[in-house]
């Protein structure tokens, strides 16, 4: 996919913090997005779709195991993707990591949170888009 013209200005976070508790003992050694569903981690699902709908800007948080996400993602070119990591000591919760990512992030008004260790391969990132270029398209854009 060719970066410049598909490309949406809108960063994207993937939360991949968390423990994985009640997928033990699974989670043990490897983070839960990580888990894999056909061949195919919980994460890269996500990226795949993220790249298919022209998101190139990817910030992903994490604590538990988080260098292994690291080391099987890089900086996200095998997906036509930039990602950057927001390394979490221990885990911050929702809130405290989109806090702690934001640097990252930089949105400009908007920006995707989504949950990294849910299998959703049907997410309709398309219509989220179309949605966010009516509220950009408002004189009083909502949350901006």
């Amino acid at each position: 996919m060719n970066q410049t013209s598909n490309a949406i200005a809108l960063p994207c976070l993937l939360l991949a913090a968390g423990r994985g508790e009640r997928m033990r003992p699974l989670t043990d050694n490897l983070p839960k997005p990580l888990l894999t569903i056909k061949n195919k981690s919980l994460l890269a699902w996500h990226l795949e779709a993220l790249s298919r709908a022209g998101i190139r800007q990817i910030v992903i948080n994490h604590a538990w195991l988080g260098q292994k996400i690291e080391d099987a993602l890089g900086d996200g070119s095998q997906f036509d993707l930039k990602i950057q990591y927001s390394p979490e000591v221990s885990a911050l919760e929702t809130a405290g990591g989109i806090r702690k990512a934001l640097p990252l992030l930089n949105p400009a008004d908007y920006f995707l949170v989504i949950n990294g260790d849910v299998f959703c391969p049907n997410f309709p990132i398309g219509q989220l888009l179309e949605h966010l270029k009516a509220c950009r398209q408002q004189t009083n854009p909502p949350l901006a």
